[in-house]
């Protein structure tokens, strides 16, 4: 840990100058804010400020900038309201969590259509200055465009001023104010916020439903709110020793405050986005991890409730040496979980949690690992950071009950997606699904078999060391599905790309099937089909009647090489399979009368949407 800050951290802290490069060719933006904010807790109004210095890395000349400002969301007929009830009119055969049926997203439904004007959501921008002069606006519901009067030129610096006053939405979809456990604020993407610009270009998605994507930068935040109230954020606390609530070192007495108001002073440095949340009847719990971060558990103060919030804290502590090991070191000093939001919602070095269940801390706790710590961008790709969260923390919860990993929730939510007649290219732009179902499944479960079955093409020793790769060679760095499949080209020796091809750029299925059982040329041979559209390697497990095995490797010829061989039992490696074949024939050590067996992929971890043709058992 102490080698690994001062690469991530402390390079990234001089005067918010980007030391840390990408590739070569893979320039980035870089950012810092300094915020100030004035809470009223009667109205839920604040006013702010922002000064933003914006460093132009890219080769181009920028004749505007973006910002998102996501409360415009919640606001009766705003594009999020009317998707969500679009999308409660659709019945779903398979409904998954949905009580009702229909596809709208059950904490949002058509509740933004029935908010008062005092319940509403808003960020306005009161202006834009650069070096003095203000800047041409115009509104786009959650987006800001800004014309600049001047071009920022490549490779330059600018400081943008921006003038804003907001509005807390009551709580609907991951911030706002008062929601179901009686929390007064959750803070998420509530301050204007530029939006992302990289060789794709301007990333300047409406807020419809889903995820996000950032500029890496640090941020200075200043929240000035009545002195009874309790802040949490992601990121450190300047004046704890002021502040007191716990946050101070150990023997030292806060004065007093002068005033109705604290002053919260929050650094948060190489990070996305800045989350906070405010109550005036909050605890906390503190943990410190094995050679990893402290742990701060913020939650509202219900005696009841306060073992559960322990255990969770006890669980969480436990678990990290678990995720530093297999997936890489934590790189801040600190982590929280916040209890406060509609469920479980992930932010730099926080997250939101709506109670103190252990499965969702875990699941949110390794967003920090895939989008807070890769940034990978969510609309785009939002498999690349459901998916693999969804994979690690359900291997992570494995571990710590001391059950062998098998991603099985995640295969039974991807059969299902297949066979349920409404799925759609992992690739699809994670607003532009036809059905939240489709995404869901897509981005959860469809992603997390990605990296399971990537187990089963190399070997499940290369993936976890192709994991540490990825995180080795990619934090900080906004990587996309080539760059993964780079890395993992290049452990494991094999070509890759049509794995990225087949699994998530189209919907086509796996399913092999025994097939008959001949004589050639006087030796035994086994036949396997290829029923499914979509070309696999294929180990196939032969048992004969004297208890003896052989497992028989038939490569696909798209890898251009081999999975190291993975347990005790003998295996025979045939020829490549050409995927332009439907059939496969092999011959087999001893003769037919002698097997009782034959299965496909005895490890399971082949998504096969048909697995009862997998084994064929011979009677005696």
């Amino acid at each position: 840990m102490k080698k690994l800050l001062p690469l991530l951290v402390i390079a990234c802290m001089a005067n918010g100058v980007q030391t840390l490069q990408a590739q070569p060719d893979r320039w980035q933006q870089r950012i810092k804010y300094v915020i100030n904010v004035n809470m009223d807790v009667v109205s839920n109004r604040f006013s702010g400020t922002e000064k933003i210095d914006y460093w132009n890395n890219s080769p181009d000349t920028l004749t505007r900038v973006f910002f998102h400002t996501y409360w415009n969301a919640f606001q009766p007929n705003s594009s999020m309201d009317v998707r969500s009830r679009e999308l409660g009119k659709i019945a779903l055969r398979e409904p998954s969590r949905r009580s009702d049926g229909l596809d709208w997203d059950a904490r949002v439904k058509d509740r933004i259509s029935k908010l008062s004007p005092s319940e509403i959501g808003y960020q306005r921008v009161k202006s834009v200055k650069i070096n003095g002069a203000d800047q041409s606006l115009k509104e786009h519901e959650t987006i800001l465009e800004v014309v600049l009067s001047k071009p920022i030129l490549p490779r330059t610096k600018v400081q943008l001023d921006v003038q804003f006053e907001a509005q807390v939405p009551v709580q609907i979809r991951r911030s706002g104010r008062d929601n179901a456990e009686g929390v007064r604020y959750s803070m998420s993407q509530w301050y204007p916020k530029m939006v992302e610009y990289d060789y794709q270009g301007w990333n300047a998605n409406p807020y419809i439903a889903r995820e996000f994507y950032g500029v890496w930068g640090d941020y200075d935040v200043n929240i000035n709110i009545d002195k009874n109230y309790f802040v949490t954020a992601g990121g450190d606390l300047m004046n704890a020793n002021e502040i007191g609530y716990g946050y101070e070192a150990a023997g030292i007495k806060p004065a007093a405050a002068s005033g109705n108001t604290l002053t919260w002073k929050w650094q948060a440095y190489n990070v996305h986005d800045f989350m906070w949340a405010a109550d005036p009847e909050y605890k906390m719990i503190t943990r410190k991890t094995q050679n990893g971060p402290l742990l701060r558990i913020v939650y509202k103060a219900v005696d009841s409730l306060e073992t559960r919030w322990q255990k969770m804290a006890d669980t969480a502590m436990l678990a990290y040496p678990i995720i530093a090991k297999t997936f890489g070191a934590y790189p801040y000093k600190t982590y929280t979980f916040v209890q406060g939001g509609d469920g479980g919602m992930e932010y730099p070095m926080a997250t939101l949690i709506k109670s103190a269940s252990v499965g969702t801390a875990i699941h949110e706790w390794m967003h920090s690992w895939y989008q807070m710590i890769m940034g990978t961008n969510e609309s785009l790709y939002p498999w690349m950071d459901e998916g693999f969260t969804d994979y690690s923390s359900s291997r992570v919860i494995d571990e710590l009950r001391g059950k062998q990993p098998t991603s099985e929730g995640a295969y039974r939510g991807y059969f299902s997606l297949a066979k349920s007649g409404l799925e759609e290219p992992a690739s699809t732009h994670s607003d532009h699904y036809n059905t939240n179902y489709a995404y869901s499944a897509a981005a959860y479960s469809k992603g997390a078999v990605f990296i399971a079955q990537l187990g089963y093409i190399v070997g499940d020793a290369v993936r976890d060391q192709i994991l540490l790769d990825y995180y080795n060679q990619w934090r900080f760095k906004h990587p996309n599905p080539n760059d993964l499949i780079r890395v993992a080209e290049k452990r494991s020796g094999m070509e890759l790309d049509w794995y990225k091809e087949y699994w998530i750029n189209s919907t086509k299925t796996i399913d092999y099937a025994v097939g008959d059982i001949n004589t050639v040329d006087g030796k035994p041979s086994i036949t396997i089909k290829r029923i499914g559209k979509m070309p696999m390697p294929v180990d196939v497990l032969v048992t004969y009647k004297d208890g003896s095995q052989e497992l028989h490797y038939l490569p696909l010829n798209l890898m251009y090489g081999l999975k190291p061989a993975e347990n005790a039992i003998p295996r025979v490696v045939h020829p490549e399979w050409r995927w332009t074949h439907p059939e496969y024939s092999f011959p087999v050590g001893k003769g037919i009368q002698e097997i009782k067996s034959i299965e496909i992929d005895p490890s399971q971890r082949l998504a096969d949407v048909n697995r009862s043709n997998n084994k064929l058992v011979i009677p005696d």
